[in-house]
């Protein structure tokens, strides 16, 4: 069974720094506005999980969580967490270092 996220080595890199400086964390994939459907970083338990949230799983052991709407969309596939240079517009604890998540994605293949 494939994983439904995972994370480039660049992403890992940053996840692993923003645990030295911040401890545990979890993503949310937001469905906002501004920066569209990114990926974005919180301490754990900053940001309140909603009963329309689910789990997708965990990057390096962080939990990924999104709307069970949204992901209605994206269930055919797996999401990619990495990172590129660049300052979003949110919230995410990665942006003060100048770079930002980002989400790819493949279809997955067939069971």
């Amino acid at each position: 069974m494939q994983e439904k996220v995972i994370a480039t080595d660049a992403a890992l890199a940053l996840i692993d720094k923003l645990k030295q400086q911040h401890g545990p964390l979890m993503f949310h994939q937001s469905g906002g506005c501004c920066d569209g459907s990114q990926p974005m970083c919180f301490q754990e338990g900053e940001f309140k999980v909603g009963a329309s949230d689910i789990c997708l799983g965990t990057v390096s052991g962080c939990g990924y969580y999104m709307s069970r709407d949204q992901y209605e969309y994206w269930k055919h596939t797996q999401l990619i967490l990495d990172v590129t240079p660049g300052r979003g517009s949110s919230f995410s604890l990665e942006i003060p270092l100048g770079v930002r998540f980002l989400m790819r994605s493949r279809l997955l293949a067939e069971q």
